[in-house]
């Protein structure tokens, strides 16, 4: 199995997208704190540079402890975390992000990103404030969450500063097309949460063919598809197990007739779909 090699695959294996590792560690619902800061030490230790949280999972503390307790400089860390829907209002964006910060132990933040385009959320007056945060280092960028490609022309067209991603639920059984051309059209890169759609990929006889082909697991070949289409994936793992066998995706090299083969796959599973959502 390519997992097996992974320990050995160094971190600057990982492709770069302006800046932005290709593949990071997702931390949603990654609740218990110890369990949070050692998955978050073992990934960067292992050689991840991407580490994912928001607000509204309750883990920045813990993600900064394993941050804190890894042997890897802040420099090389890529640190990304999303400001909820009920703090959107101006003066709650800059407050609550202070606190992120602190929490996280950190002076900035690489990525901010709108949660959701709900609740607070007013384009002019949020982005506004976003890009204070910019203008102040506490931020380096700004990014978006859940943004349909209406939701995310307005905000590039509103920003004072670019748009720099947009995160949304991207899987082979929800890969996005349309959205990931908006996003080309406007330049923003695309971050894919629950990219293994939550292990759903992981019982597609296609994407196990595959695996079997490229001596390989199905997870691995569900990362490597995304990096295929240019999407960063951020998926979330707690064990060792896990987040090594993800940080072997890197290792396997899909062809044209595996990635024709996944596009194939006639199946559409949202598995994020809030109320609030703006396709809702």
């Amino acid at each position: 199995m390519v997992t097996s090699d992974a320990d050995t695959i160094p971190p600057e294996t990982c492709p770069i997208a302006d800046g932005m590792p290709m593949l990071g560690l997702g931390t949603w619902q990654n609740e218990d704190p110890e369990q949070c800061a050692e998955s978050v030490q073992t990934a960067l230790e292992m050689g991840y540079r991407h580490i994912d949280t928001a607000q509204i999972y309750g883990n920045e503390d813990a993600v900064g402890d394993g941050i804190a307790a890894a042997d890897v400089d802040r420099e090389e860390i890529f640190l990304a975390t999303k400001v909820w829907i009920d703090n959107l209002e101006r003066d709650d964006v800059i407050e609550t992000t202070r606190e992120s910060l602190d929490r996280l132990g950190v002076d900035s933040v690489d990525l901010l990103y709108v949660h959701w385009p709900s609740r607070t959320y007013d384009a002019e007056e949020t982005l506004g404030a976003f890009s204070e945060l910019v203008d102040e280092g506490l931020t380096e960028r700004i990014g978006v969450s859940n943004f349909q490609p209406e939701q995310l022309e307005e905000a590039v067209d509103v920003c004072d500063e670019p748009i720099f991603a947009n995160q949304v639920e991207l899987h082979p059984l929800l890969p996005q097309a349309e959205l990931r051309e908006a996003c080309e059209a406007h330049d923003v890169e695309v971050v894919g949460y629950s990219p293994l759609a939550r292990g759903q990929v992981l019982d597609q006889p296609v994407i196990q063919e595959i695996a079997d082909k490229h001596d390989a697991s199905a997870a691995q070949v569900s990362l490597a598809w995304a990096r295929e289409k240019g999407v960063t994936a951020i998926p979330k793992a707690t064990s060792t197990d896990h987040i090594t066998d993800n940080w072997g995706s890197l290792a396997v090299d899909l062809d044209d007739e595996d990635v024709d083969a996944i596009d194939a796959i006639d199946e559409t599973n949202r598995e994020v779909d809030p109320d609030f959502a703006p396709w809702n």
